[in-house]
């Protein structure tokens, strides 16, 4: 919490930040003084005043934005119109991948060595529209840090992974870390949460599933510190026990540390949907508990 709001009471909360009415006549200057600017410049001068920038240097733009948005819905003040169509709505998918389908079986041994591809700005495309059609969460919307992966055998998409940041809470992982709540506030940004991960369809090979797991999760810090100045020292993902036996976690390695609690944010608040997934942990250096600890830097 900020120093000015030690004797304030908290009047809205956004992840890591309390905000006390203070902080909200702060704010509602700053739209009233930039309203004629636009919703991105306002979102760029409250990232300046508050110093809210990415390890990497650049503006924490979303969380900004995301925040203004929150706050206008709760009635705090009214944002400038739009200058440009909501792109947070999800986009149509106008072109559709030509895919044969032909199911592919058999043994690793038979088809190679997997590979494995950040998506390029073109294949992004093709990683959105694979998971929205045959991952039953659909695709995500990955803003902030975020990777996305290609697999592929024999010049051929077999497999799609999505990396996010992590999930801002959760006990189990917190208490395998050793985390207090200061040094998970800190230090959360070293850890990358596996939103998706889909084997096509008709793609049918034993262990290609954990093959390919194992060939993200050995280049995945090093991606991300290209990407955004900055290593990973965990992974996480959460398995839908009711789908899924988290097999390919298991082979790889993973460690289960118990269940979520079964509920989800939306906006500021948390819902109960009475659907507990298994969390899995995946280690990315041998001392990541000192790493993720008080004393990292």
């Amino acid at each position: 919490m900020d120093k000015e709001n030690v004797l304030e009471p908290v009047v809205f909360r956004y992840r890591s930040r309390e905000l006390s009415l203070q902080n909200i006549h702060k704010i509602q200057a700053l739209v009233s003084q930039f309203y004629t600017k636009g919703r991105a410049y306002i979102s760029r001068e409250l990232c300046q005043a508050w110093g809210w920038v990415q390890p990497n240097g650049k503006l924490k733009e979303y969380a900004a934005r995301d925040l203004l948005l929150r706050l206008e819905e709760k009635g705090f003040f009214e944002l400038p119109p739009r200058l440009r169509p909501d792109n947070n709505r999800p986009k149509a998918f106008v072109q559709i991948p030509l895919f044969a389908q032909i199911p592919l079986e058999g043994s690793l041994r038979q088809h190679g060595e997997p590979t494995l591809q950040m998506a390029t700005s073109q294949e992004r495309y093709l990683w959105d529209y694979l998971v929205h059609q045959y991952h039953y969460l659909g695709h995500p919307r990955l803003v902030g840090e975020h990777i996305r992966y290609l697999a592929y055998l024999q010049g051929e998409v077999v497999a799609c992974l999505g990396w996010a940041s992590a999930a801002f809470k959760v006990q189990p992982r917190d208490r395998f870390i050793g985390w207090d709540i200061p040094t998970r506030r800190k230090n959360l940004c070293f850890v990358a949460n596996n939103v998706r991960f889909l084997i096509l369809p008709w793609v049918r090979i034993p262990h290609l599933a954990s093959k390919v797991l194992a060939l993200s999760l050995k280049r995945l810090s090093r991606d991300w510190q290209t990407l955004y100045a900055h290593p990973l020292y965990l992974a996480e993902t959460f398995v839908d026990t009711r789908r899924f036996a988290g097999t390919c976690y298991q082979a790889s390695n993973w460690i289960h540390v118990g269940q979520t609690q079964g509920s989800s944010k939306r906006g500021n608040r948390y819902f109960d949907h009475g659907q507990p997934k298994a969390i899995y942990l995946y280690p990315l250096h041998r001392n990541f508990r000192r790493k993720l600890g008080d004393d990292a830097g």
